[in-house]
Parts: C-alpha cells; sequence; structure tokens
C-alpha cells in the first residue's frame, strides 16, 4: 500500500471583531405636500425595498352609533379597486410592481402599509395615491368584505386568546367607550355596513389635511419630491381639523371573571389594567421591568411558572398602548398573558401572585436589568434593519403625538435606568391588589380553586 500524503493546510487568523460604531435611531426629514399632506423621510442606504405608511385620522371613536366595524370594513377596501381598476385589476397591477399593499384600523386611526422594490416605487406610489383619491368602494365588493369579516367572527370567539382580550376591555372600560367593545365590530354591527356607510365614512374623515405619510428606504438617485407631488400630491381634500381624542378611564378593582368553557382542558389567562402611555415620564422604566418581569424566556414569570413549575409554555407581560394625545397624555393597556392546563390554573395564578409580590418586596437585580438593557438597547440595530420596521416605528410615533426623535431618545434614557427605578415602575404598573384577571376555561374546575386564592371577587359568564 501507498502511503496516503496530506496536502499542507494553511491556517489563517481567526478575524478580529471590529470596533463597534455607535448606533441610534433613524433620524426622518419631515415636510409637507401643496395639499396639506404630511412626508416624513428617511434614507436607509442599502433598503432596496421602499416602505410606506400612511396614517389617517379616522379613529375608532368617528365610527357612527352601531356601525361599528366601518373603519375596518374601509381599510379593506382600498385594495377593492378604484376609479382607474377594478378590484382584480388594482391586485394585478400591485402583483407587476412587486408591491404589497395592507391596511388596517385602529383606535387611533386608519393605516395602510406598503412595500415596493425602489425601482418600482413610482408605479406604486400611484396605485397606493389612486386607493387614497378614488376608492371605488363597489356595493359588491363591500358586501363580500361585510360577509368575510362575519365569517371571521366565530372564529375569534372560539379563539380563547381573542376572547379573553375582548373580555378584558369589557371589563374594564365603560360601556359607553368604544374602546370596550372589539375593534372590527361584531355580528350585530358589522352586517349592519354597507357601501353608502363606507362611503360616508370616507368623505367625512379621510383628507390629506390631517393625513401623514412615512416613507424609508434607499433614496439615492430618486427624486422622492417629484414622485410624491404626482402621485399623493394629486389627491385633494379640504383642510379640515385632527379629530379630538376622548380621554380614557378605566375601573382595575382587583376582580376575576371567569369565561365558561365546559370541558376545557386549558385556561387562558389574561390579567390587566391601564397604565400611562409613552408620554409618562415613568414609560422607559416601565418598559424595562415589565420585560425582565414577562419579557422573555428568562424573565421571572417564565422562570417560575414554566421552568421551575411546568405549568405552561409560556407567559408575557406587555405594555400595548390604546389611545394617545396631542397634549401629551394617554393610556396603555398592561397585561400579563399565558395558558396553563386546567388543573394548574389555581396553583399557577398562586405562584404569578407570589413572584408580583416577591419583586415589590426584594425588587429587581441588576443582573436582571442588566438583560433588559442588552435585549432592548443592545439588539436595536438588528430590529431596525428593514425598511419597514423604521416605517412602522416612526408610523407609531405619529399616531402616538409623539416627537421624531422619540424612539432615539426612549433608548438613551432605557440605559441610564437604575434598578430601583425599574422595580418603581413595574411594581407601580402589575399593584398585586389591582389587577383585572379573566380567566377562559372549564368554570366548574377552576372557579373554586381561584376562589380560594383571595385575589378578588370571581365571577362567571358564559364565552
Amino acid at each position: 500500500m501507498s502511503d496516503v500524503i496530506t496536502p499542507a493546510m494553511d491556517l489563517h487568523p481567526q478575524p478580529a471583531g471590529g470596533a463597534p460604531r455607535p448606533w441610534a435611531f433613524p433620524a426622518p426629514e419631515r415636510t409637507s405636500l401643496d395639499n396639506g399632506l404630511t412626508v416624513l423621510r428617511c434614507h436607509r442606504p442599502g433598503q432596496q425595498v421602499v416602505a410606506v405608511e400612511v396614517l389617517l385620522d379616522s379613529p375608532l371613536d368617528t365610527e357612527p352609533e352601531g356601525l361599528d366595524g366601518l373603519a375596518t370594513i374601509m381599510a379593506r377596501a382600498f385594495s377593492e379597486g378604484t376609479d382607474r381598476h377594478s378590484a382584480e385589476e388594482f391586485a394585478a397591477e400591485l402583483e407587476r410592481c412587486g408591491a404589497t399593499l395592507d391596511a388596517f384600523a385602529d383606535h387611533p386611526g386608519v393605516r395602510l402599509s406598503l412595500e415596493v422594490p425602489v425601482s418600482r416605487l413610482e408605479k406604486a406610489l400611484g396605485l397606493l395615491a389612486d386607493a387614497l383619491r378614488a376608492p371605488a368602494f363597489d356595493p359588491a365588493e363591500v358586501e363580500r368584505l361585510v360577509r368575510n369579516r362575519l365569517d371571521e367572527i366565530p372564529h375569534e370567539q372560539a379563539n380563547p386568546a381573542r376572547r379573553a382580550a375582548k373580555e378584558l376591555s369589557r371589563q374594564l372600560f365603560p360601556a359607553g367607550s368604544r374602546v370596550s367593545r372589539p375593534r372590527q365590530g361584531t355580528a350585530e354591527t358589522v352586517e349592519r355596513i354597507d357601501a353608502a356607510a363606507v362611503r360616508a365614512f370616507y368623505d367625512r374623515h379621510v383628507r390629506p389635511a390631517t393625513a401623514t405619510a412615512v416613507v424609508v428606504g434607499d433614496l439615492e438617485g430618486t427624486d422622492l419630491d417629484a414622485l410624491l407631488a404626482d402621485s399623493l400630491g394629486a389627491w385633494q381634500g379640504d383642510a379640515g381639523k385632527p379629530n379630538p381624542v376622548p380621554p380614557v378611564t378605566a375601573d382595575d378593582t382587583g376582580r376575576v371573571i371567569v369565561v365558561d368553557r365546559p370541558g376545557a382542558v386549558q385556561t387562558q389567562l389574561l390579567i390587566g389594567r391601564v397604565g400611562p402611555d409613552r408620554h409618562d415620564r415613568v414609560w422607559p422604566a416601565q418598559v424595562l421591568g415589565t420585560y425582565s418581569l414577562g419579557g422573555t424566556l428568562t424573565s421571572r414569570l417564565d422562570r417560575v411558572l414554566r421552568e421551575e413549575k411546568g405549568y405552561t409554555y409560556g407567559v408575557r407581560a406587555f405594555a400595548q398602548v390604546l389611545r394617545s394625545t396631542p397634549e401629551g397624555t394617554g393610556a396603555a393597556m398592561l397585561a400579563i398573558s399565558g395558558s396553563v392546563d386546567t388543573e394548574s390554573t389555581g396553583p399557577a395564578l398562586e405562584d404569578l401572585w407570589k413572584v408580583l409580590r416577591t419583586l415589590a418586596a426584594e425588587g429587581l437585580t441588576e443582573a436582571e436589568l442588566d438583560t433588559a438593557v442588552q435585549n432592548l438597547v443592545g439588539v436595536a440595530p438588528l430590529k431596525y434593519e428593514t425598511a419597514a420596521a423604521v416605517a412602522s416605528t416612526l408610523a407609531d410615533q405619529v399616531e402616538q403625538h409623539l416627537p421624531d426623535d422619540f424612539q432615539a431618545r426612549l433608548y438613551r434614557m432605557m440605559a441610564d435606568t437604575g434598578a430601583t427605578e425599574a422595580t418603581a415602575a413595574v411594581v407601580s404598573a402589575f399593584p398585586a391588589d389591582r389587577l383585572v384577571t379573566v380567566l377562559v376555561g372549564d368554570a366548574s374546575r377552576i372557579a373554586e380553586p381561584v376562589r380560594a386564592l383571595g385575589i378578588g371577587e370571581v365571577s362567571v359568564v358564559t364565552g
């Protein structure tokens, strides 16, 4: 046998990491078109897919009485034809551009989101402008959208998480408040919607002077001013006035509501109350504290309920802004969400409350805070790698009446927040005696064990 000769290998040294570069959330340039449309633009080199967000001042509070869900149907109808294209033609034109167009309605208003390769931005902006300028609102298409929405509602009612969210809003807010009712309407309200109602709502609330467009992507060599002038700039309407923002009031008296699902093998938990929005100086500390409580697999709630006790696959704590005002006030939903098997419902809630009380008594550790800062601030450059992520956050800031540099300042403030401040914020956000608990599960098996915990009066509703 001949000897096997192994060729020599040249080993190169392992590449060394480069020096860290400073990063801040991108700063947009703010301008306006002749028709009054506000424009925020942000050049992001290398982002060849441009993201466009258009915000319309048509909040859910402005829906006519008995027509909850009207804003949602209008939002969906924007892509169902214009004065130039039928619904099928409009969809085909978007596809030829390689573009996607989505729209949805939320408490602050309606938002349209467009993504398109920068090479086809001109054509896509023209389609978006047509949808806003002259939507068809064809009666047959609106009727189809209404039927689709009616088909969705039973599925949402059957979904434990969606049912819990619906019940929590109903419990927290006064019955006359729009935030107490489903954002996309109920079967009773949606079935009353027709093309005439959609057209009337559009005529009353959709105009360029109260709208904002956010454009993010690699704009090098693109005459964005000319493209916007020829597209969204052709959209006309009267000046109008911004809609008033009603105050949010809530009843967070500690109590438990069981939505009865006989035979359910799991219980969906949703525990919440209302707290400050992003205008409040406590927000940066509250974000860090909430993340340490239940923002990740290594948070306190998961360490106890998932890792130690095995009750759940995961429990999350979060804050979701509901509504903000130009005056710098507003409200956010503060909540803890998860699911456990039916037999573990009582023990899981008991341990969850122990976590909250221990947190109030002992506070967060510096290690927990450091982890939260690294996971929220340290990974921010990766979070905002895409134009769509930047555009969405800029649009959120507009929607919530925040300054254009808010996100950049938020990261700086979080980096400077101490454990004591974060502890105070999260304890204030989730006081053990001021939480409304919604449980979707088998009332015959969970009501009594929960009642024995003494975390609030227990009532049962059908589900």
